[in-house]
C-alpha cells in the first residue's frame, strides 16, 4: 500500500472522530439546556417578575417543543439531508439562546424556549442519524455510542454545575448566552468534519404536517389549561375550553395517524403491549423527575438561601445514583432478568424517594431528608431508561428502529413537560390555599404555605409512580431475556452492541424507504437476537482458534 493511500486512511479516521466530537458537544448542548435553567430559574423569575403560576413555562416551553417536534425534525432529516439539518438546528439553536438571554420580558423568555426546543428537535435525530452512519465498523460504532451515550448522560450533571457558577458569579442569563458561541462554532466545524448526506433523487418524502399540528397543539393546549388553572380556578371557561380542545386535537392526531400513508408515529408501535407499557410507564415516571427539580430548586434557594452553585452541587448525588444505578444494576441484570422485573421495582423506589421528600419542612436537613430522597429517586430512575430504550425497539422491524426509539423519547420530553406543568399548578393552588387563612404577609408563613405546596404536589407525583409501576408489571410481558433461551446468557457487550446496532439500523432511512420495506423485512424476534449473540460468539471463537 502507497504512502499517499495510507496518509488518506489516516486522514479519514482522524475526520470520523473530528466528527464524533462535534455531534457529541450538539447533544451535550441539548441535553444541559433542561438542567442548566432550573438553577437560574429562582434569579430569572424575581429579575422578569414570572408569577408562580407562569414560571414552570420556562421548562414546559422547552421540553413540550422538544418532545411534540421530535419525529418531525427526523422526518425533515430524511427529506433534506442530516447534515444540512443538523447545521440549521445548529445555527436556529444559536439564535434562539440569544433571544432568550436578551428577555426583557416573561413572554419573550418563554417565545425563546420554545424555539429552542423546535430547534433541538431538529439536531437530536439528525446527531443520531449522523453518528450511525459515520461510523459503519462494529467496533468503533461501539465506542463511538459509547461516548456519545456517557455525553450524553452527564450533560444533567454538567447542566447544574454550570447554570450555578454562569448565575452566582455573571448573571441568569449567560445561562443562555453561552449557548450562542458553542452552537456557532460547532455549525461551522459541521461543514468541514460531517459528510454529506446523499438523498436518492427522485423519491419523494411526504412530511406529516397535521399530523405534527395536531399532536403539539393538543399537548399545548392541555399544558395550557393546566398552567391557567392556579388563576382562573378549573371550572373556568378558557381552563375548560382548552383542555377539552387539547383532548380534541390529540383524538383528531390519532385518527390523521391511522389513516394517513407517512404518518409521524406510526400508532402500531405504541399499540403494541410491551412498547405502549413502556413508553406510558416512562412518560409518568419524568413527572416525578422533572417535579423534584422544579420544586427542588426553589426549595434549596428561597427557603434554605443556598447559592446557585450550592444548588447544583445538591443534586449530584441524584445525577451519580443514575448512572452507577443504570450501569450497575440494570446494565448487568438486563440480560438476565424481563425487563418489566426492572422497570417495576426501579418506579417503586423513585417512588420511595420522593415518599421521604414528602417530609419535607422548612428546617428539614439536607442530609437527613434530601439527600436520602435524592438519592432513591436516582437509583430507581437508572433502573427503568435502559430496559425502557431496549422495550421501544424489541420485536420492531429495522426500518422502523429509528422511529420507535424517537417514540420513547418523545415520551419522556411530553412527560416531563405536562408533569410539570400539573404539579406546579398544584403545588401554587395548595399553596394559595394555605396563604389564604393565615396572614399572607410574614415572610415565614409565606415560605411554610410554598413547602406545603411543594409536598402536596411530591406526593402527588409519587402517587403517579406508583401507577406507573402498576402499568408496567401488568402491561409489560413477562418474556425471556435475551439470551435466555441458549442457556448462555448474553454478555453486556453482546447485549450493547445488538441495542447499539437495533436502535440505529432505521435513522438513516427515507420515510419512502420505509413503507417499501415494511413488507419485505419481517420484526426482529427474541429468537432472531438469540442467534444474532450465537453468531458473534462463533464468529469470535473461529477467529480465536486461527
Amino acid at each position: 500500500m502507497s504512502s499517499h493511500a495510507l496518509s488518506g486512511d489516516r486522514s479519514a479516521d482522524s475526520r470520523r472522530w473530528w466528527a464524533l466530537a462535534v455531534i457529541a458537544v450538539a447533544q451535550l448542548m441539548i441535553v444541559l439546556d433542561i438542567t442548566i435553567v432550573n438553577i437560574a430559574l429562582p434569579s430569572a423569575q424575581k429579575d422578569l417578575g414570572i408569577s408562580d403560576a407562569d414560571r414552570q413555562w420556562v421548562i414546559t416551553a422547552y421540553t413540550l417543543a422538544f418532545g411534540g417536534l421530535l419525529l418531525l425534525g427526523g422526518r425533515l432529516g430524511d427529506l433534506f439531508g442530516r447534515k444540512r439539518v443538523f447545521v440549521i438546528g445548529l445555527l436556529g439553536f444559536a439564535a434562539a439562546s440569544a433571544i432568550g438571554g436578551a428577555a426583557g420580558g416573561p413572554t419573550m423568555l418563554f417565545a425563546a424556549r420554545a424555539l429552542q426546543g423546535a430547534f433541538g428537535a431538529l439536531l437530536a435525530p439528525s446527531a443520531l442519524g449522523l453518528l450511525s452512519t459515520t461510523f459503519s465498523d462494529p467496533r468503533e460504532r461501539s465506542t463511538a455510542f459509547g461516548i456519545f451515550g456517557a455525553i450524553a448522560g452527564g450533560g444533567a450533571a454538567i447542566g447544574l454545575i454550570t447554570g450555578g457558577l454562569l448565575t452566582e458569579y455573571l448573571n441568569w442569563r449567560w445561562c443562555l448566552f453561552v449557548n450562542t458561541p458553542i452552537a456557532i462554532v460547532t455549525a461551522f466545524a459541521a461543514f468541514y468534519v460531517l459528510t454529506s448526506d446523499h438523498i436518492a433523487k427522485g423519491r419523494r418524502v411526504r412530511l406529516d404536517l397535521p399530523g405534527a399540528f395536531l399532536g403539539c397543539g393538543g399537548l399545548l393546549a392541555i399544558v395550557y389549561g393546566t398552567s391557567e388553572a392556579v388563576n382562573r380556578g378549573w371550572i373556568d371557561w378558557l381552563v375548560l375550553g382548552s383542555l377539552i380542545l387539547g383532548v380534541l386535537l390529540l383524538l383528531a392526531f390519532v385518527l390523521v395517524e391511522k389513516h394517513t400513508t407517512h404518518p409521524l408515529l406510526p400508532l402500531h408501535i405504541v399499540g403494541e403491549r410491551n412498547r405502549g407499557g413502556g413508553a406510558l410507564s416512562v412518560g409518568l415516571a419524568m413527572i416525578g423527575l422533572f417535579g423534584v427539580f422544579l420544586f427542588l430548586t426553589y426549595y434549596l434557594q428561597v427557603i434554605k438561601g443556598y447559592s446557585p452553585v450550592l444548588t447544583g452541587v445538591s443534586f449530584l448525588p441524584m445525577t451519580v445514583a443514575i448512572v452507577l444505578s443504570s450501569t450497575g444494576i440494570a446494565a448487568r441484570l438486563m440480560t438476565r432478568v424481563p425487563s418489566r422485573n426492572l422497570i417495576t421495582p426501579g418506579l417503586l423506589l423513585a417512588a420511595g424517594g420522593l415518599a421521604v421528600l414528602t417530609q419535607l419542612n422548612i428546617g428539614s436537613s439536607y442530609v437527613t431528608t434530601v439527600l436520602p430522597g435524592l438519592i432513591l429517586l436516582g437509583l430507581g430512575m437508572g433502573m427503568i431508561f435502559m430496559p425502557s430504550m431496549s422495550l421501544a425497539t424489541l420485536g420492531v422491524a429495522p426500518n422502523e428502529a429509528g422511529a420507535a426509539a424517537a417514540t420513547i423519547n418523545s415520551a419522556q420530553q411530553v412527560g416531563g413537560s405536562l408533569g410539570t406543568a400539573l404539579l406546579n399548578t398544584i403545588a401554587a393552588s395548595v399553596t394559595a390555599t394555605y396563604l389564604a387563612s393565615r396572614v399572607a404577609s410574614d415572610p415565614l408563613v409565606q415560605a411554610k404555605g410554598a413547602v406545603h405546596g411543594y409536598a402536596v404536589a411530591t406526593t402527588v407525583a409519587m402517587v403517579i409512580l406508583v401507577v406507573a409501576a402498576l402499568i408496567a408489571f401488568l402491561m409489560i410481558n413477562h418474556r425471556p431475556a435475551p439470551g435466555e433461551a441458549t442457556g448462555h446468557p448474553a454478555t453486556n457487550d453482546e447485549k450493547a452492541a445488538a441495542a447499539t446496532a437495533t436502535a440505529t439500523a432505521g435513522v438513516g432511512r427515507s420515510a419512502a424507504a420505509t413503507s417499501e420495506a415494511q413488507s419485505a423485512e419481517p420484526p426482529r424476534t427474541d429468537a432472531d437476537a438469540n442467534a444474532d449473540v450465537l453468531a458473534v460468539r462463533r464468529s469470535d471463537s473461529l477467529r480465536s482458534e486461527s
